[in-house]
């Protein structure tokens, strides 16, 4: 199981990290991902900018060709920490993944992949306005409606041209989107697709990843499809318009508990002065049955 990658809250929360996948086999695993190897000839990294359970991501510059002068972000994934074929296939995907995507305003740019013998480097465009996370805590978790409207047209767009794709995220989450400047109107971008997978018509997917707060009742029950990632999209709508999440707890198995079984909160204040509308379209996104979900398509009408 690979599950739960988190950042810090403003509350608890519970302790998160890979859960470690079973050992295939003592075959030596083939780390060579065919990538070339010579990075520090096109770019100086520079500082750190974040941090995750793969690696880090680092600031860039390019020294030659398109990118010459240019800032940009490379993702560092450790060697060392992909210990199983799963892991190393994972890398290849997201690699993959990033490269067909790249066709729409709110997904982050390829740039480039190369490899060394301790690390694989993704390197991609660098946005510099922090996370949908951060601007959500400063504002004090509260968004007009139209505000928040503003942002979520952006999440279902991205999130839609995936789907179309046979791309699922499996991972939307606010610290997931990044602000391409630090301006109130910047656009934002979608990134890291360390845990997306292609997913066909009518195929189910049965690994549980994600982040907790996050997950679809369906994950859990290890049957799902691009239907996980709308109740993800669901969350998110629901913390822009009332600053708190619909279904939390102070363990891991307890949030898993409350997405199985609890029904959001939508008594308390600031919902009783929310729209009828707004209201609607969350409780749309965060029906239990994936049948009944509206899919990005569907939401993006409304």
């Amino acid at each position: 199981m690979r599950m739960m990658r988190k950042k810090g809250q403003t509350k608890k929360t519970p302790k998160q990290g890979p859960i470690p996948e079973d050992e295939e086999s003592e075959v030596p695993l083939d780390k060579n991902f065919g990538y070339p190897k010579n990075i520090a000839a096109k770019y100086e990294l520079g500082k750190e900018v974040g941090r995750g359970h793969f690696g880090h991501t680092c600031w860039a510059k390019g020294k030659k060709g398109e990118l010459k002068g240019e800032s940009v972000a490379v993702k560092v994934i450790s060697k060392a920490k992909m210990t199983t074929a799963i892991a190393i296939e994972d890398v290849r995907r997201e690699v993959k993944i990033l490269k067909s995507l790249c066709g729409h305003k709110h997904m982050i740019r390829f740039h480039d992949a190369f490899e060394d013998g301790n690390n694989v480097y993704i390197v991609m465009e660098l946005c510099e306005g922090g996370e949908l996370l951060d601007r959500i805590l400063s504002r004090g978790g509260r968004y007009t409606e139209e505000d928040a409207k503003a942002i979520v047209v952006q999440i279902l767009g991205v999130v839609s041209y995936c789907h179309l794709q046979g791309v699922v995220h499996r991972d939307l989450k606010p610290e997931n989107f990044l602000f391409t400047t630090k301006d109130e109107d910047a656009p934002m971008k979608i990134i890291d697709f360390g845990l997306s997978d292609y997913v066909r018509p009518e195929q189910r997917l049965n690994d549980i990843v994600g982040s907790a707060y996050y997950v679809a009742p369906e994950v859990l029950h290890r049957s799902y499809s691009v239907e996980a990632d709308m109740w993800s999209v669901g969350v998110i709508t629901y913390i822009l318009l009332c600053g708190s999440r619909p279904f939390w707890a102070r363990t891991e198995s307890g949030i898993f508990r409350s997405v199985l079984r609890a029904d959001p909160n939508f008594n308390d204040s600031p919902w009783p002065s929310v729209s009828p509308e707004a209201k609607d379209f969350v409780k749309r996104l965060l029906n239990k049955d994936h049948r009944k979900r509206m899919t990005a398509a569907q939401a993006l009408c409304k």
